[in-house]
């Protein structure tokens, strides 16, 4: 029942998402079709993508604030997609957009390898965490300073596509989106009963019959695929990840992946529309970055408050 709950507030958010926005000066038709629904499939898309990522990676490494951007996944990606944007400078507008996630795939898929060789060797989740964090500093560092040697036009570029947005993925983009939805949930339910194993420590989940590096290599391919997706086009999102598993979490009243699995990832798509919809409230569009730190911090604070985390 509240699995239908979020089904409804889903296309409630998704309703309204659609009524939001600029363009008027187009027809009601072209606004709808080329600027609001593409615009708002991208954030269910993005959110679910990231609720998922996020799920898997506080199952895997035990800890609470785990998720893609804090874990230096989303750090990788950005510099992956950073590179390839860099690089193509004016000639991005005509190169494929697999392009920019491929690029964006390799970053997160090189960030996650390392944190799962962090992982083998370190126990504590607090010092695992913070690795991720430093991590994500490093790709940032490098990040910065690919942008002194960049062209005017590929900054703007780069900046642009930093602040984070829904707005402006094509439909074609939004397959690529969507494949890799698709490929990411399906390594997450083939992984599902594993990750509940490997809630009670790596040993207890291997004594069970678990196959724990299994676990850890699908996991992180599948996180580092759709983390990586997202960030090449929609830009370096945060705390759906984060958040969206908690809010699942208290909402079922399970950490059983079977349930948690499709909980979360409704919970990332309404997450997602509410940051948009703030984002495209007033006359001028804000960075969807922004607005989603706005909604996520003060909930974090909260379950911090609660001892939730």
């Amino acid at each position: 029942m509240k699995q239908a709950g979020l089904v409804v507030l889903l296309l409630v958010l998704a309703g309204l998402d659609l009524l939001t926005g600029s363009g008027f000066s187009l027809p009601a038709g072209a606004i709808l079709w080329k600027l609001r629904l593409p615009r708002m499939l991208t954030a269910i898309v993005a959110g679910a993508a990231l609720a998922l990522a996020g799920t898997q990676m506080q199952a895997l490494f035990r800890n609470p604030l785990a998720d893609p951007h804090i874990m230096g996944v989303s750090g990788g990606a950005g510099l992956g997609a950073a590179i390839a944007a860099l690089a193509m400078g004016s000639a991005s507008a005509w190169v494929s957009g697999l392009t920019l996630v491929g690029a964006a795939f390799l970053g997160a898929l090189l960030s996650g390898g390392i944190i799962v060789a962090i992982a083998a060797r370190v126990k504590s989740t607090g010092t695992l965490l913070l690795a991720g964090v430093m991590l994500g500093f490093v790709f940032s560092a490098v990040s910065s300073i690919l942008q002194y040697t960049a062209g005017e036009e590929s900054l703007k570029l780069f900046y642009s596509w930093m602040a984070g947005s829904f707005s402006g993925v094509p439909y074609s983009g939004l397959a690529v989106l969507a494949g890799a939805l698709v490929v990411g949930l399906a390594l997450a339910l083939t992984c599902r009963r594993g990750l509940d194993l490997v809630l009670f420590g790596d040993d207890f989940a291997a004594f069970s019959g678990a196959r724990v590096s299994r676990i850890r290599f699908c996991t992180m391919l599948g996180c580092a695929l759709m983390t990586g997706a997202v960030t090449a086009y929609c830009g370096p999102i945060g705390f759906v990840g984060i958040v969206a598993p908690h809010i699942a979490r208290r909402l079922l009243g399970t950490s059983a992946h079977r349930r948690m699995l499709p909980g979360a990832l409704l919970t990332g798509c309404c997450l997602a529309l509410c940051g948009d919809i703030l984002a495209h409230a007033g006359r001028t569009p804000l960075p969807v970055g922004s607005t989603l730190a706005i909604i996520g911090i003060p909930l974090i604070l909260i379950l911090l408050w609660r001892n939730r985390l």
